[in-house]
């Protein structure tokens, strides 16, 4: 017999599944919010994980932009961009290659905030 063909496990098939709509989450916050939407019906836990990541760092990123565009001095924007960049690029490889890694500092915290995206 040829096990060539064999079946991949049911969590592949599920990380899968839900890797487009993780990699959807992380492209702004529009992404994110279609991201939710679309894991509505049928609900992956990789994808409900990265839509929280990813939603927290674009709130996060949008509120402290108004913030400082009011109070910041010129290079405060600098901080957060490389900030938004850096977390950004962290949360968008882990849902690239299929890990459930929570962002630095404040990844527990969006998980646990956001308990609302299901």
């Amino acid at each position: 017999m040829c096990k060539r063909w064999s079946k991949p496990k049911f969590d592949a098939m599920e990380k899968i599944k839900g890797k487009t709509t993780a990699l959807v989450a992380y492209l702004t916050m529009i992404g994110a919010l279609i991201a939710i939407s679309m894991n509505n019906e049928p609900q992956h836990d990789f994808a409900r994980f990265h839509a929280r990541q990813a939603f927290g760092l674009h709130l996060v990123f949008i509120g402290f932009a108004i913030l400082i565009s009011q109070w910041g001095g010129p290079y405060a924007g600098y901080g957060l961009y490389l900030f938004y960049i850096v977390l950004w690029g962290y949360g968008f490889s882990g849902a690239l290659t299929g890990k459930k890694q929570e962002m630095p500092i404040v990844g527990p915290y969006f998980q646990k905030w956001f308990t609302f995206i299901k």
